[in-house]
């Protein structure tokens, strides 16, 4: 999930370039190697979230030695952030797929 916040920002500050320029980069290299990072992090945000929601499963499951419930709720909320994390970019990668066609 480190390598997701600089990718989105770098991403948000391109954008915000291209709209003060007024232009969109036409170069259907430039979109596919969007595109391919999209989709690799959409991946690894899935695989983040499907740990994280394991972990806590087996927190929840094992006792309440090991897992307050203050602490096991704090990690449920940790694993549906992640979920919508990847939810969020998964649809991003499709947008741009949808965009890279029409160049």
């Amino acid at each position: 999930m480190g390598l997701v916040t600089p990718w989105s920002v770098s991403l948000a500050l391109v954008d915000a370039y291209s709209m003060f320029v007024k232009g969109l980069p036409r170069q259907p290299s430039v979109l596919l190697v969007v595109v391919v990072g999209d989709w690799a992090l959409s991946f690894l945000s899935l695989v983040a979230a499907c740990s994280t929601a394991s972990v806590t499963s087996l927190l929840v499951n094992v006792s309440s030695t090991y897992c307050p419930s203050k602490i096991c709720n704090r990690y449920q909320l940790s694993a549906a952030m992640a979920f919508m994390s990847w939810f969020l970019s998964f649809a991003s990668t499709l947008f741009n797929l949808w965009l890279l066609p029409s160049l």
